[in-house]
């Protein structure tokens, strides 16, 4: 899979690209990473990115040239542009899963200001997606999210596969609650039944942990999983 990353500060998204599980799937040669600078497709000598936006209001509004030169330059037959966008669909691992397994290639754009020309909306870009309903002050944390999240879903990054498949939302809840040595600290202990040995009622006191904890901090899960079944 190539993730190629434009935005108008490259230094944040590379930085980012040195550590963690996209370092381990770049090493593994599953997964290639290519951070672009917007500003390179500028053709004025302020290598201008923004402009005011037609019929007035606050801030400023990207401009479609350089992101359309930048598009002709990266984009091939089988590339996917993604828009990291409030206005887009709201980024979650079903989404996730449905974007590492379908394509190989994808073009990100990171936003700023007051966002992209519409026309950048409506005739360059195929898929856009929000990771949550509040602002951030650029695109780059919200790339950074889709980027890492879809990059522990290709085969053979993660060290033990089943990880992935256990994790929150993966089932259409919240993970069970996990511990570690020691077993007592500071007069808290860890539960008797995951020191019993008996694999039956470790699971299922799991998967009671994992309703309990998702009808208290996210009844809205559970809600879509059963909407998402009758449908």
């Amino acid at each position: 899979m190539r993730f190629d990353i434009i935005t108008i500060f490259p230094e944040q998204v590379e930085d980012h690209l040195k550590y963690g599980v996209s370092r381990i799937a770049e090493s593994k040669g599953l997964v290639s990473y290519f951070v672009h600078d917007l500003r390179k497709w500028t053709r004025d000598v302020h290598k201008s990115v923004d402009d005011r936006p037609y019929g007035g209001g606050a801030g400023m509004v990207m401009r479609i040239e350089p992101i359309y030169e930048a598009l002709k330059e990266l984009k091939r037959e089988e590339s996917k542009v993604v828009l990291t966008t409030p206005r887009g669909k709201r980024l979650d691992q079903s989404l996730m899963r449905k974007l590492t397994t379908s394509d190989d290639h994808y073009i990100i754009l990171c936003g700023h200001y007051e966002g992209f020309d519409e026309r950048v909306h409506k005739h360059l870009v195929d898929i856009e997606v929000s990771i949550g309903d509040y602002i951030l002050s650029g695109g780059e944390l919200a790339a950074l999210v889709l980027v890492d999240g879809m990059t522990r879903l290709v085969p053979g990054v993660l060290g033990n596969e089943q990880s992935s498949i256990e994790e929150s939302f993966e089932m259409g809840a919240l993970e069970y609650p996990h511990y570690t040595r020691p077993e007592e600290f500071n007069g808290w202990k860890v539960p008797g039944v995951l020191l019993s040995g008996n694999h039956a009622r470790i699971t299922a006191w799991r998967k009671a942990q994992s309703e309990k904890t998702t009808r208290s901090n996210r009844i809205d899960i559970i809600t879509e999983t059963k909407h998402a079944k009758k449908s």
